[in-house]
């Protein structure tokens, strides 16, 4: 707390009272699973999971059929062109790690390779096109995780993306819509536009979408496997069509791709133990850092929603998001200080700068010192099966339809995920984020990610399994909904549904969804100095609570898109 916070704590207190807004019920009862629950964004992939879990699999062998389906039905997300993280929990040994199947750097990558002869970042060279892909990881991501955690062969979770693909979906009104909204990105690459647009011919909801030459490639795949991907006929034909349009990646660059497995980041909340992402992912390390500050606060006496949680909650954000610019990058490359980051000491100092009443100014906050303690396209999924084994699951191609670009002959769409690196250091990438130093472009670097997939462990047992897309939001939709959940003793349905909001340090705004907040909660905020800014919605969390006294596995999709639970 700053030494002045006494002397504005009097008028702040008479003009600024905690404004407690009325809490709408949930939009449904949480879907309950006395034995397993998957939870996705699109439910013909959950239809898929369930269904393996029935055949015996379990929670890995339903994850990747899931990873596999999506890359069908969820096309501006699901993919096999780009890359992810994948949390996985053993129950019988309690074994948790993170696959880390994130794109990586081509070998031909430089650090200046999107900035023109004065220095200054060339616009949509990042984000549209050949040079914006990174090498993915998907495919040898999900076989990596069958190989070492599932029961089941790589054809048998692969069979029913195929038959997906090979036999068509009837397009959602959401699905239809979004390939619409994206059909300007879509449309500058022939293939894309072929498979996508049928050439200018939009579609309608409801209407058969059959991909043929998608199906082909899994079918590849499945009787490959990943070296298919990496070294065989999908790996030579993305190498050609790269070379043949200023790409990067090439053959040498598919088949030098690793996926790594990691230790998750690990941190405590109010006595349950908390693991997610490391780096190259932020998303762990700023989401336990934001924990440890946020546990010095009585959140629950101040109440869901009220301007004092929501301000306090907000410059924990900005914190976080300050350390997460100057000091999070690829951990192969650099030292990252996570175990200083994450410290509670460390949060301890982080949280006396924190003014109770009134909003700090981004411009003036800077990062801390974490060395002195080191000892928004995207989709998220959640399984657990009958034996209490989860994954959580988070992918991307990071923009909606990635780089727009499609290999010909394949149907794969590829990322356009070199725009988390720091083009240049300093200047805000795609999303408004700023990076450092940390991450800029090198070969065969991992870029920044805010995938923050995350198991929850309450009194040693498996609690709580979730994640979201969302870019930077990301990382503060998950923080919110533990938030939910375990200092406001929200079900896990009314913990997604709750209206939230985003701070990310630069720009210096706090984003609040559109509907939720009330007006007199809106001028608190205000009053308190911070400057806000209003969105649609912000994340898409799909959720997995155990239930402690039961165990039963109650599942919550959230209503902001059309996603489904389903359990047996």
């Amino acid at each position: 707390m700053s030494d002045s916070a006494p002397c504005r704590w009097m008028l702040s207190f008479l003009v600024l009272a905690l404004f407690i807004p009325s809490i709408s019920a949930a939009s449904k009862a949480p879907v309950r699973g006395a034995q397993a629950m998957v939870v996705t964004t699109e439910p013909r992939a959950t239809q898929v999971g369930i269904s393996v879990l029935k055949r015996g699999g379990n929670a890995v062998d339903a994850a990747v059929a899931v990873g596999f389906a999506l890359a069908v039905t969820h096309p501006s997300a699901g993919n096999l062109g780009g890359g992810g993280f994948m949390l996985v929990r053993q129950a019988r040994t309690g074994e948790t790690v993170v696959i880390d199947y994130r794109e990586k750097a081509p070998a031909g990558a430089r650090r200046d390779m999107y900035l023109d002869t004065q220095g200054n970042v060339i616009g949509d060279a990042s984000t549209v096109g050949y040079r914006a892909a990174g090498v993915p990881g998907t495919v040898a991501g999900f076989e990596l995780a069958l190989q070492r955690y599932g029961t089941m062969k790589l054809a048998d979770v692969i069979a029913p993306a195929i038959a997906l693909a090979r036999d068509g979906v009837d397009l959602s009104f959401y699905e239809s819509e979004s390939l619409r909204e994206d059909s300007e990105l879509l449309g500058k690459f022939p293939e894309s536009r072929r498979i996508f647009l049928r050439d200018g011919r939009f579609y309608s909801p409801g209407e058969r979408f059959v991909q043929p030459e998608l199906a082909a490639s899994l079918e590849t795949v499945a009787r490959g496997g990943a070296k298919e991907f990496y070294e065989g006929s999908i790996a030579r034909r993305i190498a050609a069509e790269m070379g043949a349009n200023g790409g990067l990646i090439t053959l040498d660059d598919l088949r030098d791709y690793r996926t790594v497995v990691r230790q998750p980041v690990k941190g405590t909340y109010r006595g349950c133990e908390v693991y997610s992402t490391p780096p190259p992912s932020s998303g762990g390390t700023a989401l336990v850092e934001m924990l440890n500050i946020l546990e010095h606060f009585p959140l629950e006496r101040y109440g869901q929603g009220s301007s004092q949680s929501l301000h306090l909650v907000a410059e924990a954000m900005k914190l976080a998001f300050a350390d997460r610019a100057e000091y999070l990058g690829d951990a192969d490359f650099l030292r990252v200080p996570v175990s200083g980051l994450t410290s509670k000491r460390y949060a301890r100092g982080r949280f006396e700068t924190i003014d109770p009443y009134l909003a700090s100014q981004a411009s003036s906050l800077g990062h801390g010192n974490p060395l002195a303690f080191e000892s928004e396209q995207t989709t998220h999924y959640s399984v657990v099966d009958k034996d209490g084994n989860a994954v959580a699951n988070t992918y991307t191609l990071n923009g909606g339809y990635g780089s727009g670009v499609t290999i010909a002959g394949t149907g794969i769409l590829m990322n356009n995920e070199m725009d988390d690196f720091s083009a240049k250091p300093g200047s805000p990438n795609a999303y408004g984020l700023v990076h450092g130093e940390a991450n800029a472009i090198a070969p065969g670097k991992r870029p920044l990610s805010a995938m923050t997939p995350t198991i929850v462990l309450k009194d040693g047992q498996l609690f709580l399994v979730l994640g979201s897309p969302g870019g930077p939001t990301i990382i503060n939709t998950v923080l919110q909904t533990v938030l939910n959940v375990i200092d406001y003793r929200m079900t896990i349905q009314e913990a997604v549904d709750a209206p939230r909001v985003h701070h990310q340090w630069t720009p210096d705004k706090l984003t609040l969804e559109r509907t939720g907040f009330a007006q007199d909660v809106q001028d608190g905020l205000k009053s308190r100095g911070h400057t806000l800014a209003v969105r649609g919605t912000i994340g898409d969390c799909q959720a997995i609570m155990i239930e402690p006294k039961t165990g039963v596995r109650l599942g919550a999709a959230d209503p902001r898109n059309d996603g489904l639970a389903l359990g047996y």
